[in-house]
């Protein structure tokens, strides 16, 4: 398959006694059926997933698989130190239904492209899945420039997928470098949604907390309707560049704006964590009481 539309990545949520949130994990699929959202990711830098242990990252594998139950493609990040851990994670993924993979580079920043290249090489040769790449170099600290893209692209066939985190000039840049070898989807929490969309972009992998409108936007572009996707995307620009100010504000903000608009209770943080502050938590209120409860509509 090729992805293409909105695509939520889900946070990791923990209860009390510090594991797994089963019930609010579940529910945040729930909300991205029944809003619409073209597929769902798990284990990227939203869901924490260097935070979590490997049996961990197999639960949230297959509770979403569980959850969604075949009525939407599942994406799985791919997280290893190792080409082996990344096989065997792509394996695992593989074996729970998930429809396509997205490697992420090592967490090794500062890592040259050259050895980077030569470090998931191995790994694209032994997916069985479409793959993709999450290319964030301002958050992670490592990346892949478009042309070696293109390069590594062209060498192999089961790249197919770029995920992207940058500006829309960016995903121009990429879409015309890679040829249409590679369909781009964008994160950044939807910023320049419509804009990346003009870029060329397939869609984009977004945290959940505006989802439902974002597929309204992209729905509306698609159908040249373009003047009520801007009027879709001015309406929840606040709350986007509310959470995305960094991956560490993101999970602690963002997570919170969900969780409200899904009518969970506390929020449990696993540290390291950013602690929500008095200010922070009344803008998360703010921006949900706009937003609504996942189905209400903007």
């Amino acid at each position: 398959m090729t992805p293409s539309g909105i695509h939520p990545i889900l946070y990791a949520f923990f209860d009390g006694s510090g594991g797994l949130d089963r019930g609010a994990m579940r529910a945040q699929v729930q909300a991205c059926v029944a809003g619409g959202a073209h597929g769902v990711a798990v284990l990227g830098l939203a869901t924490e997933v260097s935070k979590l242990t490997p049996g961990e990252r197999e639960q949230v594998v297959e509770w979403a698989a569980e959850d969604l139950a075949g009525r939407l493609p599942l994406a799985v990040t791919i997280f290893g130190r190792t080409p082996g851990e990344q096989m065997a994670a792509m394996r695992h993924a593989e074996g729970a239904g998930a429809a396509w993979v997205i490697l992420q580079p090592p967490p090794q920043p500062g890592m040259a492209e050259a050895e980077l290249m030569r470090f998931l090489a191995p790994v694209l040769d032994a997916a069985r899945l479409p793959a993709g790449l999450q290319n964030a170099p301002d958050l992670m600290g490592l990346g892949l420039s478009p042309e070696n893209l293109a390069r590594l692209a062209e060498a192999h066939p089961t790249l197919r997928v770029l995920k992207a985190e940058g500006p829309a000039v960016m995903v121009r840049d990429v879409v015309a470098r890679t040829g249409g070898r590679l369909a781009v989807l964008n994160g950044r929490g939807g910023l320049e949604l419509p804009d990346n969309l003009r870029a060329g972009a397939a869609g984009m992998i977004p945290a959940p907390d505006c989802f439902d409108v974002q597929v309204r936007i992209w729905e509306a572009m698609v159908a040249g309707q373009e003047a009520e996707a801007e009027r879709l995307y001015a309406s929840i620009l606040p709350a986007i560049v509310f959470a995305m100010q960094g991956v560490g504000h993101l999970v602690c903000y963002g997570k919170r704006l969900v969780a409200a608009r899904l009518g969970l209770g506390v929020v449990h943080d696993r540290a390291p964590a950013a602690v929500p502050t008095a200010f922070g938590e009344a803008c998360v209120a703010r921006f949900a009481a706009g937003l609504g409860r996942y189905g209400g509509g903007t």
